[in-house]
Formats: structure tokens, C-alpha cells, sequence
């Protein structure tokens, strides 16, 4: 399979030009040199046959967020690519002019309009800039902190704690056991919308183990074996599902109420109707979420098995 939405960035993140203040500072000096302007997390969008990410030039340096600061992306063919933060601008469209051209959209909306490549950068902004955003001041001593290395790093003056931008690991698992597998429902969800379970790493877990746990805390149901399938970047706000397959060795399920409205075992021939839009008691994650998937690895596996 291909890389998931937000996956598959075109540009080169060039990790070892980030200290060399130097070629930052020539690069922020280019006029070729490329930025993606946000505000409150919503990215700048052209339209024309199709949305794509509206590019600036450097000019839009002197509206952007100092404390955020320009935020390296990459590097692409040559050209430096970075992000900046607008959020100041109290009417972004009448203030930079964009006059219909070009305007600001959620990201997670946008995604499954974009590119491949312009949504995994717009992802990657959008983390970035959110990180930004959450850690003005130090964990450690609570005074400012600023950036530094191409946004890459955020140092305390105070205390010369150095902090990086996060990612927060999540399961997300489709279980199985003979013919049926197991998904769940949250309440806020759109009606016969069911899903695969997820849920957060906690310290000192293997992914094998959080998905057990996951599992048995939200539907009750005991997981044997734990199979690795695929990830995806999922930038609201900064996290990295990690999708699984796993095997029941239980059937009675008992839902965690504060957790899910219910969970269920649906026959594979329900769920491959759900993924062929022909079922009219079950509804699916579209394919711009890993949950789809996993739910269409488990029903091809028995097709090519």
C-alpha cells in the first residue's frame, strides 16, 4: 500500500543544517526561498482546478508571530520551504489582501482534497506551529523560552532546558476473532458510524501491550497476538497512530461507558459491505484515516488467503 494521508512529505527535513545559523539565516534572506502562512492552525489554500497550498514570499516575514518564528520545513529541488504563523492578524483575508484568491481552511478538512504531498506538509506545519503555540514557557522553570535551529527547538534563557517537539504514540487496533471483528462507537459520531478502538501509549508500554490494554479497558474483550500493519502522522495536535491487527481470545464484551456508547462483532461480509458503500447498518472511516485501512486488511486478508 501507498503512504496515508499526511505521510509522504516531498521535502528533505535536512536535520543537519538546522544548528548552522548561518545557512538559516542566507536562506530567510532568498527570494526563492518558500512560506506557508497559518493562521490559528488553518493553512493558506489556492484555488484553481483543485485546492494546493498557497505559497508566500519573504515578505510575509514582518507579519509573522516572533515568538513562533519562521519554522523550517524542508528543502525541496534547492528551495527552502518554511512555515510561519499569522495568528496576530485579526482579519488575515483583508490584511494580506488575498481578495478571493486565496484563503485559510482547516487542515483536517482539506487533507483528502490535497496533493499527497501538500497534505503531509500541511500536516507537518500544523504540528509544528501547535507545538510552538503550547510551549512558550519552559516546563522546567516556567519562564519564556525562544526558538531556536529552524524551529526545531525551544530554549529556556533561564535555565538552559531544551525542549523539542513531541509526538504522542497512539494505538489504533482492528481485532479479530474467526469471521467477525470487533469495532466501536463514541457518541458524538455520526449514526451507524463504528470504528477500530484506539487509544494512547502510556510510559513503559510495547505497542503489543497497549493494545491489549486498550482493548480490555474499553470492550472487556482479552488480545492474543498483535500484528504491526501501518502508521500515520495525525497532526491534531501532534500524534502518530500506530495501526494494528490483533486476535480475540474472548467474545463477551463489556463496554467502559466513559469510554464508548458501544462496541459490537460484525460478520466480515457486513464490513465489506460497509467498505463498498452498499451497507445500510454500518458505516466506515473514509480512507483518509488508518482505521479504513485496517478494517480493509482484515477483509482482504480472508479474500486472498
Amino acid at each position: 500500500m501507498g503512504s496515508h494521508v499526511f505521510a509522504g512529505s516531498p521535502l528533505d527535513r535536512v536535520s543537519h543544517l538546522r544548528m548552522d545559523a548561518d545557512w538559516l539565516a542566507a536562506r530567510l534572506d532568498d527570494p526563492n526561498s518558500r512560506f506557508l502562512p497559518l493562521w490559528r492552525l488553518d493553512v493558506l489554500v489556492r484555488h484553481g482546478s483543485g485546492p494546493s497550498l498557497a505559497w508566500a514570499r519573504r515578505e510575509l516575514l514582518e507579519r509573522m508571530d516572533r515568538e513562533v518564528g519562521a519554522v523550517l520545513l524542508g528543502v525541496r529541488d534547492g528551495v527552502a520551504h518554511f512555515a510561519l504563523d499569522l495568528s496576530g492578524l485579526e482579519q488575515p483575508d483583508r490584511e494580506l489582501a488575498l481578495e478571493g484568491q486565496a484563503e485559510f481552511q482547516e487542515v483536517r478538512g482539506l487533507a483528502a482534497q490535497l496533493e499527497a504531498g501538500d497534505a503531509a506538509i500541511a500536516a507537518q506545519a500544523r504540528a509544528l506551529v501547535d507545538w510552538h503555540v503550547r510551549h512558550r514557557f519552559c516546563a522546567a522553570c516556567g519562564e519564556p523560552t525562544r526558538s531556536e535551529q529552524g524551529g526545531w527547538l525551544r530554549r529556556c534563557p533561564a535555565c538552559a532546558v531544551e525542549h523539542f517537539p513531541r509526538t504522542d504514540p497512539v494505538v489504533i487496533m482492528l481485532i479479530a476473532r474467526g469471521d467477525r471483528c470487533l469495532l466501536a462507537r463514541q457518541r458524538r459520531w455520526p449514526e451507524r458510524m463504528f470504528s477500530a478502538l484506539a487509544g494512547f501509549m502510556e510510559p513503559g508500554e510495547s505497542i503489543e501491550e497497549a493494545v491489549r490494554r486498550e482493548v480490555c479497558e474499553e470492550s472487556g474483550i482479552r488480545v492474543g497476538g498483535v500484528r504491526y500493519h501501518s502508521s500515520q502522522p495525525w497532526p491534531f495536535p501532534s500524534s502518530l497512530m500506530i495501526g494494528c491487527l490483533g486476535d480475540a481470545e474472548t467474545e463477551a464484551i463489556r463496554v467502559d461507558p466513559a469510554e464508548l456508547e458501544e462496541a459490537r462483532w460484525f460478520p466480515r461480509g457486513e464490513v465489506r459491505a460497509a467498505l463498498n458503500g452498499s451497507s445500510r447498518e454500518l458505516f466506515v472511516p473514509p480512507p483518509m484515516a488508518i482505521a479504513h485501512h485496517l478494517v480493509r486488511a482484515w477483509v482482504e486478508s480472508e479474500e486472498s488467503g
